[in-house]
């Protein structure tokens, strides 16, 4: 017995220093004979594990700083590692990337000229890859009478590196805007220079007159273009490898990709790969993987299901999606794009594709390679966009209450030397446990604290705690037998929330 348990617990530290879950160890033990040792190596496990697992943290970004209706996060990639916030009602801010940072400043307002409302407004900013020296960023607004789309250039300020020139704009593209909905609203450089932009399929429901589908239109798509060269009254130019480049059948150049409902936001990984998240319809929404000259599907398919017609669509040629998740509490209503994770403070998320839900506050990562989608925490607002700074860490904002939130990690067992942060909680004790543990949390000062505990796909199982609480160090106990819900073995999420902190941590629930 003694051999085996020190090569089972070899084994363990190999495998991704326990990357095998304690629950997956203790079903194997019961189908050995030794099962009798079952709760002597739980505990030798939990030991092992609280010494050397880290856990993902969400916490306030910038604790001073707030944002109206916050639908963008960019930086300039210039090594000034400043953060830019884009306001849907038509403002662009910027500050130094410091946590302690107490003001931002307006990069540019807009205002003026911006139609705002609803899915409308100012949706999108890309800094120019030489903006270190040409000083050029793009923008994606909504402009009215017509109601249109217009991507334009603007330049910084020669005088102030915090200040655009308002009276350098130049028109790259206007696209009609038949509803005020579906504008889509992200543009971005890819890695081979040119600019992609996200177009919705025009708005409405259903894509009434089949946009998406539609190649003389640029509606329901991503585009790609050459900012560096104009050509005739453009003040771009096609690539040469974009799918329709001088075709003659009047199908639209600009297109890169299309058959999409409503892409939202996009972005691109290290490699080059392009994600983008596409709103879904009535029940499905969906992450592609986007590839020139691809067909995502919509209007035929939602997600990968048949939506026009209901059934026995023909989906040859179609790309489906590489993810889906279907419209209920335990999903969400409508998905906001992320990034593949590259930074430093959470490394247990890289690589994984962060994305999250506007609607359910679901925030999910996803390991293309092993095909392997993770809950992280149901955040308690509007996950409206994400964002990299400089450094690769990853930012995400809250349209309802205008904070920026970022991901962290903290080693469970160091807990004790950061105590001295305003909030944190504590790993619960005993884990696993059948049928109560305690779980335990800090107050550096006076707090509102909700403290709930979810099931391994987001479902909301029982609130322990919704209450003001002074400074101080607390203990609640989370009993199965009292919560309302039947709650069987397996994986759980507790997370609290004071004030403007939130931390989740997981715990195991045996059977």
């Amino acid at each position: 017995m003694r051999i085996f348990l020190i090569n089972l617990i070899q084994s363990l530290l190999i495998e991704r220093l326990f990357g095998l879950k304690i629950i997956d160890v203790i079903v194997l033990l019961k189908n050995t004979k030794y099962d009798k040792y079952i709760l002597i190596l739980s505990f030798l496990l939990v030991v092992l594990q609280n010494n050397i697992i880290s856990q993902v943290i969400i916490k306030s970004a910038f604790p001073n700083l707030g944002f109206n209706y916050p639908v963008d996060i960019q930086n300039s990639n210039d090594g000034s590692n400043r953060v830019f916030v884009v306001s849907q009602d038509g403002v662009i801010h910027v500050f130094n990337n410091s946590e302690n940072i107490s003001k931002s400043k307006v990069f540019l307002d807009i205002r003026d000229k911006v139609l705002f409302g609803g899915e409308q407004g100012l949706l999108g900013l890309a800094f120019h890859p030489e903006y270190y020296s040409n000083g050029y960023f793009y923008i994606n607004y909504t402009k009215s009478n017509p109601r249109r789309t217009v991507i334009s250039r603007f330049t910084v300020s020669i005088q102030n590196p915090d200040s655009a020139d308002i009276s350098s704009e130049i028109i790259l593209l206007e696209i009609e805007q038949p509803y005020s909905n579906h504008n889509g609203g992200q543009l971005a450089f890819g890695n081979d220079g040119f600019l992609y932009i996200s177009l919705g399929d025009g708005g409405s429901g259903g894509d009434p007159e089949n946009r998406a589908q539609n190649l003389s239109v640029l509606l329901g798509k991503i585009l790609r273009i050459d900012v560096d060269i104009s050509e005739g009254n453009q003040n771009y130019t096609i690539p040469n490898d974009n799918p329709f480049k001088d075709n003659s059948e009047g199908k639209a150049e600009e297109i890169f990709a299309y058959g999409l409902r409503n892409v939202w936001r996009f972005s691109f990984d290290s490699s080059g790969k392009l994600w983008a998240a596409d709103v879904g319809q009535n029940q499905i929404e969906e992450i592609n993987i986007i590839e020139n000259g691809g067909n995502y599907g919509w209007r035929i398919m939602e997600g990968t299901q048949c939506y026009n017609p209901s059934t026995n669509c023909n989906t040859a040629g179609l790309s489906l999606p590489i993810l889906e998740y279907f419209h209920n509490s335990s999903g969400g209503y409508s998905i906001t794009g992320g990034y593949v994770y590259q930074g430093n403070s959470a490394p247990s998320l890289n690589g994984k594709y962060i994305y999250g839900d506007f609607v359910s506050g679901n925030i999910w990562s996803y390991d293309e390679i092993d095909d392997k989608n993770e809950f992280i925490v149901k955040y308690d607002g509007q996950v409206s966009t994400f964002g990299i700074d400089e450094n690769n860490e990853l930012f995400f904002a809250d349209y309802e209450s205008g904070k920026i939130l970022k991901f962290s990690e903290g080693n469970i067992n160091s807990v004790k030397s950061e105590i001295d942060q305003k909030v944190y909680l504590l790993q619960n004790y005993p884990n696993p446990f059948n049928p109560s543990t305690i779980i335990s949390y800090n107050l550096d000062e006076e707090a509102n604290v909700i403290i709930d505990v979810y099931n391994s796909i987001g479902e909301k199982v029982t609130t322990l705690v919704n209450e003001n609480q002074l400074r101080g160090f607390y203990q609640i106990e989370f009993n199965i037998n009292d919560s309302s819900k039947k709650i069987s073995g397996g994986i759980y999420f507790y997370r609290l929330r004071a004030n403007n902190y939130i931390q989740t941590s997981k715990m195991i629930l045996l059977n």
